[in-house]
């Protein structure tokens, strides 16, 4: 059976630099009927559980260690067995989140991940955080983003660890590049496509976020 993707929405919060604010995240799983990958595990495992349903967890793919997308991670991974992986380069994030709970094994840029007879490439696209990854699956025609690309731009570089040079590098030489019919599922809010985001790379570096 061919790989779909499957999506649900949970709320929560966001805290970094001694602020807080409330914030509606993506959770992406893909896989078939036997078993499924999850993409970020936000604020609320049982809401993530009820997508996954009787499907085995092959992993739990964290796109970036801000607390609104790895909180109940690890959670997650003793609820269904699945280990989660994180880029090394964002365990300084995940450390203020998880201080005694360390990730399971480590995302590496070129790497592949095999589910439902379905190939996630992980791209490692830092500059929201420094180890910000985005999951291409060219067979299904999508790439999972986090917090690097969304509808209308990048994502936020105004906090600790982030840095806006790096985003639109990362956007530059490795999202832009995909082909133009991509679908981009985001962390936050509507998907995307490259097609519609590429024609406005100039605006938003001249804009600065």
């Amino acid at each position: 059976m061919t790989a779909r993707v499957d999506h649900t929405v949970t709320s929560g919060t966001f805290s970094l630099d001694g602020q807080t604010f409330d914030v509606d995240n993506n959770v992406w799983v893909v896989g078939d009927e036997a078993e499924c990958v999850v993409i970020d595990a936000p604020h609320d495992v049982a809401a993530i559980r009820r997508v996954v349903g009787g499907r085995r967890v092959v992993a739990i793919l964290a796109t970036h260690a801000h607390d609104d997308h790895v909180r109940v991670a690890p959670e997650l991974a003793r609820a269904t067995g699945a280990p989660v992986l994180l880029h090394p380069a964002d365990r300084v994030l995940w450390d203020m989140v998880h201080p005694d709970t360390p990730p399971d094994g480590e995302l590496a840029d070129g790497a592949d991940v095999e589910v439902a007879g379905t190939t996630l490439r992980v791209l490692h696209t830092p500059g929201h955080s420094p180890g910000a990854c985005s999951f291409y699956a060219p067979e299904l025609g999508v790439v999972f983003t986090g917090d690097t690309l969304f509808a209308g731009g990048p994502g936020a570089t105004g906090r600790s660890y982030s840095d806006f040079g790096t985003i639109i590098a990362s956007i530059r030489s490795r999202l832009l590049t995909l082909p133009p019919g991509t679908v981009v599922r985001t962390g936050h809010g509507d998907s995307t496509t490259i097609a519609d985001e590429a024609p406005h790379l100039d605006e938003w570096i001249a804009r600065g976020h």
